[in-house]
């Protein structure tokens, strides 16, 4: 794929996409990173339930750490892995107490060194909090740049090289949420909606299913 048909993908992806944003809801940068930890292997629409009737409970990392472990689960035990994600969020709101003065760093090795945050993870925080041009893979974005041929890989790390490098810069902030949307709501996994897909004479897939 050149690098004009590139640009012509997200410039159609923008417009048809005017505000590309994420869908977990958050007003804080803290409270969007426990949506993000929440989020590994879940749904967004589920971490907002649970997030709904955690935050205005404990949105600080005072708060949810003097809440405790074990409070903490009953507000997100119908999240997958929840046992897991409340003992990292735990440590990593005493970290950010201990460390930060309760706040998020705005470094990928700060944000990375935190219990329950990965490269996923610290990408979006990056992006979405702070404004950063980073692209966090996820597995919609994995899929769509594969299968489009945009920037193809075999795994995360290397199709977020590819994207970092052939993103068009003023498409840069907003193509991590660009992606993300178009794979979760046309760009599906088992039947691409490829009749409705506003790239789909730039996409490169070979087994389109055009009607």
């Amino acid at each position: 794929m050149n690098k004009e048909k590139r640009h012509a993908i997200f410039a159609r992806l923008a417009e048809a996409i005017p505000e590309p944003t994420t869908e977990l809801n958050y007003v804080t940068p803290f409270e969007l990173l426990i949506a993000v930890v929440l989020s590994a292997q879940a749904t967004d629409k589920g971490v907002n339930k649970a997030t709904a009737k955690l935050f205005p409970v404990a949105n600080t990392p005072k708060a949810i750490w003097d809440m405790g472990e074990e409070n903490l689960k009953e507000y997100i035990k119908t999240i997958g892995l929840y046992n897991t994600k409340g003992r990292n969020i735990i440590k990593l709101c005493r970290q950010l107490l201990d460390l930060h003065n309760a706040q998020v760093p705005e470094t990928r090795e700060e944000l990375e060194a935190l219990p329950g945050v990965g490269r996923k993870t610290a990408n979006v925080i990056l992006n979405t909090a702070f404004g950063q041009d980073t692209i966090a893979v996820d597995t919609h974005i994995f899929r769509v740049s594969n299968r489009t041929r945009l920037a193809p890989g075999k795994n995360v790390v290397e199709v977020e090289q590819k994207l970092e490098k052939w993103v068009p810069k003023e498409y840069k902030q907003d193509a991590h949420h660009l992606l993300i949307l178009h794979g979760r709501y046309t760009c599906i996994a088992r039947k691409p909606r490829c009749h409705s897909c506003v790239i789909e004479d730039l996409c490169e897939y070979k087994s389109k299913i055009v009607e």
